[in-house]
C-alpha cells in the first residue's frame, strides 16, 4: 500500500503539524525553564500561562486547579491519592466519609487499578465496587442510586476508549447530587477532549484527567481538573513547580504542543463538527456492512462517540481481522491499546453482558476529528477490500506450488484440526475440527464446491464428538452414515506395510486408511498412493495422528506403517509445532527449537548474499488477497502457515535458504522453528515482520 489508513485514534493519534511546530519553538527558541528569573526564564513561564489560560477556556473551567501532567494515568493516581487522603483525614475526624470506592464495570483499568493501589498503600480499607453497565454499556443508575449513600468515591468515564459510549454525566450527577453529597467524583476525560462539550466549572465532578495524545498532541502530556475547593494532595513534591500542585520541571516542548492543539480547539476551524463526523461513520458502517453482511456494532451509534466504531463478524476472531485489515493497510485494534496484547475477550464488552463471540470477537475501528473526506474514501475502499479478501477460498490450489491437492489447518483455543482436500475429485475430509468453526468451515467447503466424505476423529473425547456432530449438521450430513469416530460405512480396504489390512476411502488419487488403537477409543489417519490395494510406508505422505507422539506411535505398531519423511500432523503443539515429520521427530525429541533472527536491517544483504534464497509470506489467503508483500525489491511466495503441513517435505528437501515473513514476526518464527527442528539448515524469521521491514 502506498501509505496507511490509521484507524486507530482512540489509542493515539499523530502530532498536529501546528503542534510539532510549537514543540520545535519550545526546545529551540524558546527553550528556557520557566521557574528561571531571567528573561528567558519568563518568556518560558509566559508560554506557560498562556496554555494554562487557553485550557481553563476550552475546558470551562475559569476557577479551580489545572495543572499540567505526564498523561491521563498521573492525573487519575493523583485525584485517587488526592480523595482517599481526604477519606482518611475525615474519618480521623470523626465525619462521614463512606466506604465503598465505586468505579463504573467498564472503566480504564488504570482507574481500578488506582483504587486497588492508594487503598492498599493509605491503608483506608475501603471497598472497591464496580459498577455494572446495561447492554448498550451505560452505568446502571438504579443500583448507583442504591450503592451512592456508602459511596466514598465515585469514578466514571466521560466516554468509553473501547465502544464510544457516551456516558449519562447529567444523571450521575443527579444521583451524587441527591445521595452523595460528600463523594468525591472523578470523570476520567480523555476520550471527551475535542469531542465533546466541556464545561467543568458548572459540573458536579470534583476530578477531571486528560491525555494529550488522544488528541494531536505528544506522548508524555496530560492535563488535571480540580474542581474549587475539592481536596488536593500532590503525587509529586520537589522544586514546587505548578504552584506546588505537580514538583518536576514542566515539560515545556509537551505543553507548547498541547497549547496548539487546544488553539485550534478553541478557533474551531481545524477540526470536524460532530455532524460532519457523524456522517463519516456512517460511510465508514455502510462499507462494513457491505464488506461484512453479517457485522453485529457492540454499541449503539446514538448513544455513542461518532469517531468510534465496535464490531464483530460471525465465525470471524479479532486476530483474524486484525491480521486482514493491517494487509490492506489498514491500521485497527482489537479493543484497548493498553490491553491489546493480553489473548482474553474484551472486559468492557463483558461487563455489557454481550455473548463470547462478540466480547472475543471485538474490533475497534477509530478515527480523530481531523478525518477528511478524502481519508474516509480511502478508507472505505479499502475496507470493501477486506470484505472481497475475507471471501477468497481457504480450500484452494496452492500459490506456492500449484498443486490442487490442499491440507488445510485449522486451530483454536491451541487444538488443531484438519482439512484434506482434492479440487479435481471435488472431494474433502476433515480431521478433528475444532469446536467453534463449523459454520465457518461449513462455508468454505460448500463455497469451494467440494463433498464432503467424511468428518473424523483420532478420539473419543465429547468436545471432540460435539464438534463434529455440529460440523455435519451445519454441512447437512447424515449422522446415520457415519460409523465409529465418523468412518463411513460403506469404504473399501487396503493392505498396509505390515500386511495387516485397514479401511480405507478415496480421496481423488490418494487413499485415506483409517489405523485403530488397540481398544478402539482412537485411530490416526494415514494418507497416501497405494499401488495394486497396498500402501507401502514409504508411499504415506500424511499422518493425523491427533494428541499421540512417535513414542506412543512406536508401541501401538504406526511407526513401522509410516515413512521417516511422512509429515505428522498433530491435535495439539509437539515440540511447538502443529506438525512434523517421523524422522524430525525422533531425532528432535519433543523440545522446540528457537528460530534463527534475521534483522530486517539486514535483510537486503542477506539477500544479495544468498540469491537463492525463498523469501515466504505466511499469512493467511485472505491477507495475501488484501495485500502482497515486496521486501528489499522481491515479492514474497505466498505460504500461508495453514497450509505449512501440505508443504513441510518440499521445504525440507529444497535445501535453500529460507526467510518466513509475516505481519509482525510471530507467525513467522513459528514456521522457521518448525523446519530449523527438523534439521533445515537456514530457515530464518525476519525479525519483527514486515511492520518493522517497511513493506512496499
Amino acid at each position: 500500500m502506498s501509505h496507511d489508513i490509521y484507524l486507530d485514534a482512540n489509542a493515539t493519534s499523530k502530532v498536529l503539524p501546528a503542534a510539532a511546530s510549537a514543540a520545535l519553538e519550545a526546545m529551540q527558541a524558546c527553550f528556557g525553564n520557566p521557574s528561571s528569573s531571567h528573561a528567558t526564564g519568563l518568556r518560558a513561564k509566559a508560554t506557560l500561562d498562556d496554555v494554562r489560560a487557553r485550557a481553563r477556556r476550552v475546558l470551562g473551567a475559569p476557577g479551580g486547579r489545572v495543572m499540567f501532567t505526564s498523561g491521563a494515568t498521573e492525573g487519575i493516581q493523583t485525584a485517587v491519592l488526592s480523595a482517599l487522603c481526604a477519606v482518611r483525614e475525615r474519618r480521623a475526624a470523626g465525619l462521614d466519609a463512606g466506604d465503598l470506592l465505586i468505579y463504573g464495570a467498564t472503566e480504564h483499568k488504570a482507574v481500578s487499578e488506582s483504587l486497588a493501589h492508594w487503598n492498599r498503600l493509605l491503608d483506608t480499607n475501603l471497598t472497591l465496587c464496580a459498577l455494572p453497565v446495561d447492554g448498550a454499556g451505560r452505568h446502571r443508575l438504579d443500583l448507583l442510586r442504591e450503592l451512592a449513600p456508602r459511596a466514598a468515591m465515585v469514578c466514571t468515564m466521560a466516554a468509553n476508549n473501547e465502544t464510544g459510549v457516551i456516558s449519562d454525566l447529567d444523571g450521575i450527577a443527579a444521583v451524587l447530587r441527591e445521595r452523595a453529597p460528600h463523594a468525591y467524583w472523578m470523570v476520567d476525560c480523555v476520550q471527551a477532549l475535542g469531542k465533546l462539550p466541556l464545561d467543568l466549572a458548572n459540573s458536579r465532578i470534583d476530578y477531571a484527567p486528560f491525555s494529550g495524545h488522544k488528541l494531536y498532541a505528544p506522548k508524555g502530556v496530560g492535563m488535571l481538573y480540580v474542581k474549587e475547593g475539592t481536596p488536593y494532595t500532590p503525587l509529586m513534591i520537589g522544586g514546587g513547580q505548578e504552584a506546588g500542585q505537580r514538583s518536576g520541571t514542566e515539560n515545556m516542548a509537551g505543553i507548547a504542543a498541547l497549547g496548539a492543539v487546544l488553539a485550534a480547539l478553541e478557533e474551531g476551524a481545524t477540526f470536524r463538527s460532530h455532524a460532519e463526523l457523524a456522517a463519516m461513520r456512517a460511510r465508514v458502517a455502510a462499507a462494513l456492512e457491505e464488506a461484512f453482511p453479517g457485522i453485529v456494532y457492540n454499541a449503539p451509534f446514538e448513544l455513542a462517540l461518532p469517531t468510534t466504531l465496535n464490531f464483530a463478524v460471525p465465525d470471524m476472531a479479532s486476530k483474524e481481522l486484525l491480521d486482514l485489515f493491517d494487509a490492506a493497510g489498514v491500521r485497527v485494534s482489537a479493543g484497548s491499546a493498553c490491553s491489546a496484547a493480553k489473548a482474553a475477550p474484551s472486559y468492557v464488552l463483558e461487563a455489557m453482558g454481550l455473548p463470547r463471540w462478540r466480547t472475543s470477537g471485538a474490533v475497534r475501528l477509530s478515527f480523530g476529528p481531523l478525518a477528511t473526506e478524502d481519508f474516509i474514501d480511502e478508507a472505505c475502499a479499502r475496507i470493501r477490500r477486506c470484505g472481497q479478501a475475507a471471501r477468497h477460498p481457504a480450500l484452494a490450489a496452492s500459490r506456492l506450488s500449484g498443486d490442487r491437492r490442499g491440507l488445510l489447518q485449522l486451530s483454536s483455543e491451541g487444538r488443531h484440526g484438519w482439512v484434506l482436500f482434492d479440487l479435481d475429485a471435488n472431494t474433502c475430509v476433515a480431521i478433528d475440527p475444532p469446536a467453534g468453526m463449523a459454520a465457518r468451515l461449513a462455508a468454505q467447503v460448500r463455497d469451494s464446491g467440494l463433498r464432503m466424505l467424511a468428518v473424523l476423529g483420532t478420539g473419543g473425547d465429547a468436545a471432540g464428538m460435539d464438534a463434529r456432530a455440529t460440523l455435519r449438521a451445519a454441512l447437512g450430513l447424515d449422522a446415520g452414515e457415519q460409523g465409529t469416530l465418523g468412518w463411513p460405512r460403506d469404504g473399501g480396504m487396503v493392505t498396509l506395510a505390515d500386511g495387516s489390512a485397514a479401511p480405507a476411502i478415496a480421496l481423488g488419487t490418494e487413499m485415506l486408511v483409517r489405523v485403530a488403537d488397540e481398544d478402539g477409543s482412537g485411530a490416526a489417519y494415514l494418507l497416501g498412493r497405494a499401488a495394486g490395494g497396498r500402501l507401502e510406508a514409504a508411499a504415506v505422505r500424511l499422518a493425523f495422528t491427533g494428541g499421540t507422539v512417535m513414542a506412543d506411535a512406536e508401541a501401538q505398531g504406526l511407526a513401522r506403517l509410516i515413512d521417516g519423511g511422512t509429515v505428522l500432523c498433530h491435535g495439539l503443539d509437539i515440540g511447538g509445532a502443529p506438525c512434523t515429520t517421523a524422522e524430525g521427530l525422533r531425532k528432535a525429541g519433543h523440545t522446540p527449537g528457537e528460530a534463527r533472527q534475521l534483522r530486517p536491517e539486514g535483510l537486503d544483504d542477506f539477500l544479495r548474499t544468498h540469491a537463492d534464497a525463498l523469501l515466504v509470506d505466511v499469512r493467511e489467503a485472505c491477507e495475501l488477497e488484501a495485500g502482497g508483500i515486496r521486501l528489499c525489491g522481491r515479492e514474497a511466495q505466498a505460504l500461508p502457515l495453514s497450509r505449512l503441513a501440505e508443504h513441510l517435505g518440499q521445504l525440507l528437501a529444497a535445501r535453500r535458504p529460507l526467510v518466513f515473513v509475516c505481519r509482525s514476526g510471530n507467525r513467522s518464527a513459528r514456521a522457521a522453528s518448525c523446519l530449523q527442528r527438523l534439521g533445515h539448515p537456514q530457515a530464518w524469521t525476519l525479525t519483527g515482520g514486515v511492520a518493522l521491514a517497511g513493506a512496499r
